[in-house]
C-alpha cells in the first residue's frame, strides 16, 4: 500500500517551496507515494500548483494582519469554507501523515489533522519560528528544524520529535549553467528574492554611485526583479561599472546556479540563506525591515554569529560600507574561502530527503502499512 501524505503550506515563496521540495523528495523516496498539495487561494500557488503535476487543494484561506488588525475581520468571514476544504481534501485523500511547512496556507489543514489524530509534522524554516509552529509544537508528532536556533523558542509535546536537518532545498548541481549564460571570472551575486528588493536595490545603487574601486576580475550579475529591472538598468548605466554589471529582472532556479557564485549580497530570507548555505557561496544579508516577526534579521544573525555572513541593517548602514566589504572579500581569496567553509558548515543539501525519510518512517509506524508496489 502506497503511502498517502497531505503537504499544507504557501502564501509566499518561503512556504511554498519547502513544501515543494518535501514532495519531490517523498517521490524520490517512494515513487508510488500519493501526495496532495494544500494551499492558499490567494497565494502564489495558485498559479504554481496547478503546473506542479501533483494534486492540489486551494484554501480560501486569510493571513493574519499583525499591523492591521481590524483586517482580520475576514479569516472568520472565510472559515465555513477553509473548513469544508480542508474537509474535503481529508476525505478524498485519507493522508497517513500531515506535514505544514508555515504560513496562514498550513494552519487549518494542521489543526484538521491534530483533531482528526493523523499524524503531524512541522517544518520550520526561520532562526525564530512562526506563530503556527510556536502553537502546534505541542502536538504535532515531529518538528524539522532549518536552523538549530529555533529549537530554543519551541514548546514540544512529551512525544515530539525534534530533527535539525535544514531546510529543504532544491538539488543544486555545481557549475550549471541551464538557460542563463553565466558570465566567466568571478561572480558578484545581488539579489532580493523572485520579485527583486527595493531597498536593497536602493541600498547597493547609492553605494556604486559614489565607489572609486572593482574588484579585480569580477563580474556582477544583478537580479533587481521584475518590477525594478529597467530603473536598474537605466541606473546602472550612468555609473562608472556598466561594462561589468549585468542587470537582469529574473534568474530562474537560481539555486541551480549558485556553484556559479563566489559572493551573494541578498536578503536574508529562511530559504534564500539555506541556498546560499547549500552551495557555500559567503554572503552580505541585507534583511527586511518588515519581514514577520523580524525572521530575516534573525536568520541573518546566525549566519553571522556562525561566521558566514556580514549584515547590513538597510536603514542603519554607514554609505560605502556595504561596497567596501564587497571589495575587501572578493580581493582576498583567505577571506572568501573561510566565509564559504563557515556558511557550508551550515548547508544542509541532503535535508529534502532527510525529511522525506523521517516522514515515511512515521507514517509507516502509524499504519504498519507494507510499502512497495502492491
Amino acid at each position: 500500500m502506497a503511502t498517502r501524505v497531505l503537504i499544507a503550506g504557501g502564501g509566499t515563496g518561503g512556504h511554498l517551496y519547502p513544501a515543494l521540495n518535501i514532495a519531490a523528495a517523498l517521490r524520490r523516496a517512494e515513487p508510488m507515494c500519493e501526495l496532495m498539495m494544500v494551499g492558499a487561494e490567494r497565494g502564489i500557488e495558485h498559479r504554481i500548483l496547478p503546473e506542479s503535476g501533483y494534486a492540489y487543494r486551494l484554501l480560501a484561506s486569510e493571513p493574519l494582519h499583525r499591523s492591521r488588525p481590524w483586517r482580520n475581520w475576514r479569516i472568520a468571514t472565510t472559515a465555513p469554507r477553509v473548513i469544508r476544504g480542508v474537509a474535503e481534501a481529508f476525505r478524498a485523500l485519507k493522508p497517513h501523515v500531515a506535514v505544514g511547512t508555515g504560513g496562514y496556507a498550513s494552519a487549518p489543514a494542521l489543526a484538521w489533522a491534530i483533531a482528526s489524530r493523523t499524524p503531524a509534522v512541522l517544518q520550520e524554516q526561520n532562526a525564530y519560528p512562526g506563530l503556527v509552529t510556536r502553537l502546534l509544537a505541542p502536538h504535532v508528532a515531529q518538528i524539522h528544524l532549518g536552523y538549530r536556533e529555533a529549537a530554543t523558542h519551541l514548546k514540544p509535546g512529551q512525544g515530539t520529535r525534534i530533527f535539525e536537518h535544514g531546510n529543504p532545498v532544491a538539488i543544486a548541481g555545481a557549475g550549471e549553467t541551464g538557460e542563463f549564460d553565466w558570465p566567466t571570472g568571478r561572480i558578484l551575486l545581488v539579489t532580493g528574492g523572485s520579485q527583486g528588493a527595493r531597498g536593497l536595490n536602493e541600498l547597493l545603487l547609492q553605494d556604486l554611485t559614489r565607489a572609486t574601486r572593482w574588484p579585480d576580475g569580477a563580474t556582477m550579475v544583478w537580479i533587481a526583479g521584475p518590477a525594478h529591472h529597467e530603473a536598474i538598468a537605466a541606473a546602472v548605466r550612468g555609473t562608472t561599472w556598466t561594462d561589468r554589471i549585468r542587470v537582469v529582472p529574473y534568474v530562474d532556479a537560481l539555486a541551480r546556479h549558485l556553484g556559479r557564485v563566489d559572493l551573494a549580497i541578498s536578503r536574508a530570507g529562511a530559504m534564500a540563506t539555506s541556498e546560499l548555505a547549500a552551495a557555500g557561496v559567503p554572503a552580505l544579508l541585507v534583511p527586511l525591515p518588515s519581514s514577520a516577526e523580524d525572521h530575516q534579521r534573525r536568520n541573518a544573525v546566525a549566519l553571522a554569529e556562525a561566521g558566514a555572513a556580514l549584515v547590513f541593517e538597510e536603514g542603519s548602514t554607514v554609505p560605502g560600507a556595504l561596497w567596501t566589504s564587497v571589495v575587501e572579500l572578493l580581493d582576498s581569496d583567505s577571506s572568501l574561502r573561510d566565509m564559504g567553509a563557515a556558511m557550508r558548515a551550515r548547508g544542509r543539501p541532503d535535508a529534502a530527503d532527510r525529511i522525506a525519510s523521517d516522514v515515511l518512517e512515521l507514517a509507516r509506524s502509524a499504519t504498519g502499512a507494507v510499502h512497495g508496489d502492491d
